[in-house]
């Protein structure tokens, strides 16, 4: 039976991840814009990282004063700003008439990327123990719901600028594609910023911050009567650490003590891991990487539709069996899942094969100037990035950037179905296990007094993965190849999977206190081996 205090919870979780869906609005849109935007301003492979990782390098700020705001401010108003800051970005990014202009825009939306984080933490912090882990989540399936919503609009932009129609002409699609694209966050964010003002603060930080009466009606709304006192007893309970201050280098001291050695090192674990996966380099750049099969650039567009609907399939999927199969296994196995994706992909790469003929050299003679060519004719090349850099020599890297897809398309011997499998195969592994469960361990392992640092901590941890990632992908797909990028992702996710299956203990059906002990047992037991 649906009682009025769960409903009141998922509607207080779903509310607030829907940070989660402008999150992945905001990072997915950008992918169907960067073949325009990089014949727009003729950008290199390191400029067009730049436009894509801004965000990335604009929440590591952000990551260093968050976890100050959310515990001096609270919570809610902290999400209020940082929706303000996504509505912002969002329409300073689609008026951009400069690629600095778009990556200074691109940083400020990087700046609200810390919802992530604090709707973990309110979400954590404001669900049932029974529901924490599949509310928790909701953040995730929004992100990814965000993702999907992306790549469909991207699609259906893409063949917008590509019609005659004359709504189309009228509303500019053909000449600011790119703009429509990134144009398209602006209503989600605004709708978010309005409805954060529906939700309440979160009651372990008006414990915190000795407001146990106020704590007590909104646990009312979430949890039955004969459970709130008990509620509120074991957070301030959970609170006795750091009874000596509440400064920030009080909690640091307490989060860098022994005690809390292992959920260091574990947080650690999983927010590097989640990254070196390489999950954003294929999230972000979706239409660049599927154009690597040889599929042209709107079959490479419909693909991201495909890996945005799998995406919410794994990751609801992870919904329902995150409270049944547990914490631990689910990451274990889903990172082992992972890196044979992976690995799948990086063999399909390896054994392509890139040769132009005469025949597509006939194809070819509106685009670019084929006598450039035709010392290419008959010459194999053993891979993609082989393959470019020989574009480059004969052509310039101008128009090998510009009609890059369509010689790729023309050139390729290529097994398509093997790769696109595994890369739909790697997606539906990460959104199932690492990518949200991630989150739902970061509102678990850390105690309530220390959460308002940790969390921010090992947010800025994966963060600074995700900005390197995206900010050298395009680089490394160019310099060294599909096939080695690839698999330098699975060799560096296997280093986190060994240190997750030594490290990572099982906290399903816990309360977040439960947790703490957890944690101290297993301290305690390593100290006495």
């Amino acid at each position: 039976m649906i009682t009025p205090t769960i409903r009141n919870a998922f509607f207080y979780a779903i509310v607030v991840a829907l940070g989660g869906f402008v999150f992945g609005l905001d990072a997915a849109l950008i992918s169907g814009t960067v073949r325009f935007i990089t014949t727009e301003w003729n950008l290199t492979d390191m400029q067009v990282g730049t436009v894509v990782s801004a965000p990335g390098l604009g929440v590591l700020f952000a990551l260093m004063i968050a976890g100050y705001c959310c515990d001096k401010f609270g919570r809610k108003k902290a999400l209020i700003v940082i929706a303000a800051l996504y509505l912002t970005s969002a329409v300073w990014s689609a008026l951009a008439t400069s690629y600095m202009m778009l990556v200074a825009a691109r940083f400020l939306g990087g700046l609200a990327f810390t919802s992530l984080t604090l709707a973990a933490m309110y979400i954590g912090e404001i669900a049932p123990p029974k529901w924490r882990g599949k509310l928790v989540s909701m953040n995730q399936i929004n992100i990814v719901v965000g993702l999907t919503a992306a790549y469909f609009i991207n699609y259906a932009i893409l063949k917008a600028s590509q019609s005659d129609a004359s709504w189309a002409q009228s509303l500019g699609f053909q000449d600011a594609a790119w703009r429509w694209m990134l144009g398209s966050e602006i209503l989600p964010a605004l709708l978010w910023l309005i409805l954060l003002f529906f939700v309440p603060e979160s009651p372990r930080w008006l414990v915190f911050n000795n407001r146990s009466d106020q704590a007590r009606k909104v646990l009312a709304k979430v949890l039955p009567e004969n459970e709130i006192d008990e509620q509120v007893a074991d957070i301030e309970k959970s609170m006795h650490h750091a009874h000596d201050s509440r400064s920030i280098g009080a909690q640091l001291r307490e989060l860098f003590s022994p005690r809390m050695r292992l959920a260091l090192l574990v947080g650690a674990a999983i927010a590097i891991a989640q990254q070196t996966t390489g999950i954003n380099a294929v999230l972000y750049y979706a239409p660049t990487v599927f154009e690597q099969l040889g599929i042209g650039t709107d079959s490479a567009f419909m693909q991201t539709v495909w890996v945005g609907l799998v995406s919410i399939v794994a990751t609801v999927s992870s919904l329902f069996f995150i409270d049944r199969f547990g914490r631990r296994p689910m990451v274990i196995g889903g990172l082992v899942w992972v890196i044979a994706s992976l690995a799948i992909c990086s063999y399909g790469f390896h054994q392509a094969r890139y040769q132009l003929t005469d025949e597509s050299l006939a194809d070819l003679i509106e685009l670019v100037d084929t006598g450039s060519l035709q010392p290419m004719v008959g010459k194999t090349y053993a891979s993609d990035a082989e393959f470019k850099t020989a574009l480059n020599v004969a052509i310039g890297e101008t128009k090998t950037r510009e009609h890059g897809s369509v010689l790729i398309q023309k050139a390729a011997v290529i097994n398509a179905t093997l790769i696109l499998l595994g890369i739909l195969s790697f997606i539906a592994a990460f959104q199932f296990s690492v990518g949200p469960i991630m989150w739902v361990l970061f509102s678990e392992i850390f105690p309530i007094a220390l959460r308002g640092v940790a969390i921010p901590i090992f947010a800025f941890i994966t963060s600074i993965v995700s900005y390197l990632v995206t900010q050298f992908f395009p680089w490394q797909l160019a310099t060294l190849g599909a096939s080695s990028t690839l698999l330098s992702y699975a060799a560096m996710c296997s280093v986190g999977l060994v240190a997750l299956y030594r490290w990572l203990p099982e906290t399903k059906n816990k309360t977040i206190e439960e947790v703490e002990l957890v944690f101290e047992e297993l301290h305690i037991k390593k100290q006495k081996t």
